[in-house]
């Protein structure tokens, strides 16, 4: 008995209807074998503050630690801008193979929905946490030649003169301009915010005694006052710094003055998670490494690295703890 015969144009159907199911098994295999082999050409890492700044030089460590350890680049490029919002931007519109990640900072993405009006990304839904890497203090610095030796010493010259002091910060939406407009809000004193595109351009204008003070990331004031350009006064971190202890934390002088900055790794949403999951293990290593870890104590940074739930739960319970302090301050950024 001869079989029944399908004419051509329903044969075509059905291969067309099963061709999804046929391909699927064969596109979830590819990016498993995707992740296996990530990464298998150089990887770009948006730091999203110019160079020359504490997130640029802990990022530079741990991007050299997994070049040694992949044999891949770890290309860090500087994307700067609106308190670190244009190159959190362009993590968000890059394509989620796995070959440009960046930095997850609390910047961008636990401070700025607070105090930005507007923004062009979305913390919740445009990003893949991946790992957390370090955690800073800021530290307070004065220009040499202010009359400021302790905390106590600035709250009384600025009451004394008010609005005639001003301070400098890495950026609007920053920790250090943060930590600025919490101290003005707890001392009860009035200065000028003076917003840079980073720190290092910060840096500049407070040796050239064109602003009075700073806050920043410990791994810079920590540099330029062992080269005695500037004087510390005082850290923001619950107790007393290791790599500078004989300077008091803010709130020795006001009490329940605290704030911790932190960096770590994010891409795109929808990277897969496996690859994810690879990055995340690395970055471990990498934090684990003799060389890292010497090199984060010689800048003054905690390695803090976390899972990527863990990283992203942790930005949201950051962005909850900080939006009253934010409001409470008054900052706000059209």
């Amino acid at each position: 008995m001869s079989g029944v015969r399908v004419p051509l144009s329903r044969r075509r159907a059905f291969v067309l209807a099963a061709a999804p199911f046929v391909a699927a098994p064969l596109v979830n295999s590819g990016v498993a074998r995707a992740a296996d082999d990530w990464p298998n050409k150089p990887v770009r890492y948006i730091n999203v503050f110019p160079p020359g700044g504490p997130t640029d030089t802990l990022s530079r460590i741990v991007c050299n630690e997994l070049a040694e350890m992949t044999g891949q680049q770890f290309i860090v490029e500087n994307k700067a801008g609106s308190g670190g919002n244009i190159g959190t931007d362009a993590i968000a519109k890059s394509a989620p193979d796995g070959y440009t990640i960046g930095l997850y900072t609390i910047a961008s993405q636990s401070i700025a929905p607070t105090l930005y009006a507007r923004l062009s990304f979305d913390v919740e839904k445009d990003f893949t946490p991946i790992a957390m890497l370090w955690s800073v203090c800021n530290m307070l610095m004065v220009r040499l030649d202010l009359p400021v030796k302790t905390l106590a010493d600035l709250i009384a010259l600025a009451k004394a003169s008010p609005g005639k002091y001003s301070f400098a910060s890495s950026g609007a939406g920053t920790t250090p301009h943060i930590t600025g407009e919490m101290f003005k809000a707890m001392a009860g004193v009035n200065l000028l915010h003076v917003p840079y595109k980073g720190s290092a351009p910060a840096y500049q204008d407070l040796l050239a005694n064109q602003v009075d003070m700073m806050w920043d990331n410990i791994p810079g004031p920590l540099n330029l006052m062992r080269g005695g350009k500037v004087r510390g006064v005082a850290v923001t971190a619950r107790e007393r710094h290791p790599a500078a202890k004989d300077i008091p934390t803010m709130a020795e002088t006001l009490p329940g003055f605290e704030i911790t900055s932190w960096g770590g790794i994010c891409g795109p949403a929808g990277l897969p998670p496996a690859m994810v999951e690879k990055c995340a293990e690395l970055a471990k290593k990498a934090l684990e490494s003799p060389r890292v870890k010497a090199s984060f104590e010689q800048q003054g940074a905690t390695a803090f690295w976390m899972s990527p739930k863990d990283t992203g739960a942790y930005r949201v319970a950051d962005e909850k703890k900080l939006a009253p302090v934010i409001k409470a301050s008054g900052a706000k950024v059209e």
